[in-house]
């Protein structure tokens, strides 16, 4: 990621918009369990800068 990650929760769209991927792929990825780690908060779902950094890393390690 060429850009530094923000220090708050992102959403799925910060994520999508990040990772320059459609909004439905984010969803995508949580139905089949394949992408980062998200969390619900009330209704709202929410992704860790933490846990997509080390999910970014283990894509690359995996592609190396």
């Amino acid at each position: 990621m060429k850009r530094p990650l923000p220090d708050r929760y992102l959403t799925p769209i910060d994520l999508a918009d990040l990772l320059g991927v459609p909004i439905e792929t984010i969803y995508q990825w949580r139905r089949k369990d394949t992408g980062p780690r998200g969390f619900r908060v009330g209704r709202h779902l929410r992704y860790d800068p933490e846990d997509v950094r080390a999910w970014v890393a283990s894509l690359m390690e995996e592609a190396a």
